[in-house]
């Protein structure tokens, strides 16, 4: 089941469950939530959103969708997939031996990634940062984590990343990573109780420029050096979520040196099962001195 939140003109949000191209509004409300995140934090958010009463129907492009997150944090784990190792590796020379050895290590790189407020949904622009001339995006299979540190679904991933900065030195990883509008999150939840295999989810990433595809490429999560459990279990060591956390699992799609991304570009990542993500990219200009 997809799980949805929105708008439909300038009403408040709602959440609905997405059917085809149609979403049907839940009321929440009746069994005592308020928000998704709410929904997603109870014992069996499947079943709750199966029991609530809905109302009727309406088209799915008649509603803006909202990136599916509240209160929640966004974390991220890196250097998860080969491909990830070996791009990290390229960008820093001086840092290529942290990352070769992180990736079997039995402690993975987790870092923060993002509050709410630096969170973008489907169809909302992303932000490259005026100060850096390599950015890339990074296609992630995000988990929906519960404030058990349960998995209760998982939604699609746009991990902004600017190589060049945190290629300068690895202690610039929070600034490579982290500022306005550095995250995508949609453009729903999948909500699945058991997840499928890993071999089953693949993603895929296509960017587009002036209308033609300029990077296009697939890969799958058993490419993955670490399960989804495994990840949960660091996050959660001496570190709890009161509201849930959105957990993203790292990339094993890095578009190839010497690209970058440029205003404009639209980066469109799949997931099988879930659905397509959407973003716009923009960049500001340079403040003046």
């Amino acid at each position: 089941m997809k799980i949805a939140k929105f708008r439909q003109g300038e009403s408040t949000p709602a959440v609905g469950r997405v059917e085809d191209d149609s979403i049907v509004p839940l009321d929440l409300h009746s069994a005592g939530l308020q928000r998704l995140s709410d929904l997603l934090d109870v014992d069996d958010p499947l079943a709750t959103a199966q029991q609530v009463p809905a109302a009727a129907a309406i088209p799915l492009s008649s509603v803006t969708l909202l990136p599916p997150i509240d209160q929640q944090e966004v974390w991220a784990a890196g250097v998860t997939y080969r491909r990830s190792q070996t791009a990290r590796m390229e960008e820093s020379e001086a840092a290529a031996s942290c990352y070769d050895r992180v990736y079997t290590a039995d402690r993975p790189e987790i870092f923060f990634k993002a509050t709410p407020n630096r969170v973008r949904g489907h169809g909302q622009p992303l932000r490259i940062r005026y100060d850096s001339k390599w950015n890339v995006p990074e296609p992630e299979i995000t988990l929906v984590i519960s404030s058990a540190m349960k998995i209760v679904g998982y939604t699609i991933g746009n991990d902004m990343s600017s190589r060049d900065i945190e290629g300068e030195n690895p202690l610039y990883l929070p600034q490579a990573k982290c500022y306005d509008a550095c995250a995508g999150l949609g453009p729903w939840v999948k909500l699945a109780s058991p997840l499928p295999p890993p071999e089953k989810i693949g993603v895929q990433m296509e960017i587009r420029r002036d209308g033609q595809t300029v990077y296009d490429q697939r890969t799958a999560a058993d490419q993955m050096a670490r399960g989804f459990d495994d990840l949960v279990s660091w996050l959660a060591r001496e570190n709890p979520f009161p509201n849930g956390v959105f957990l993203m699992t790292g990339t094993g799609i890095v578009p190839d040196t010497p690209f970058t991304l440029q205003p404009d570009d639209v980066v469109d990542i799949t997931i099988d099962g879930v659905g397509t993500l959407s973003n716009s990219i923009f960049q500001d200009d340079a403040p003046s001195t």
